[in-house]
């Protein structure tokens, strides 16, 4: 699988709907440059090891239909801005 980080240049693909990188071996955080993807209905990250707090700005991606962050190692509380997603229809954030 892939490990490593998260690199921070994915913010330059704004066509992008996308995003699944689950059950891999990625560290580190999840970037806030991810805000930019404002086109992004699907972002799986689950089954990582992904540390850190779920950032707020992910709370600006408003065609986002599916959030799936678990299984990692996250931390802190829910961010209220993800409140704000009118489009979600799936949140998973177990096992975290």
């Amino acid at each position: 699988g892939l490990s490593g980080t998260i690199p921070s240049e994915l913010q330059y693909l704004v066509d992008l709907e996308v995003l699944l990188l689950d059950d891999n071996e990625l560290n580190g955080t999840i970037p806030t440059e991810l805000r930019t993807l404002s086109s992004l209905k699907r972002l799986d990250l689950s089954s990582n090891q992904l540390k850190g707090i779920i950032p707020s700005e992910l709370g600006t991606l408003s065609s986002l239909e599916e959030l799936k962050l678990s299984q990692n190692e996250l931390n802190g509380t829910i961010p209220s801005e993800l409140g704000t997603l009118s489009s979600l229809e799936r949140l998973d954030l177990s096992s975290n």
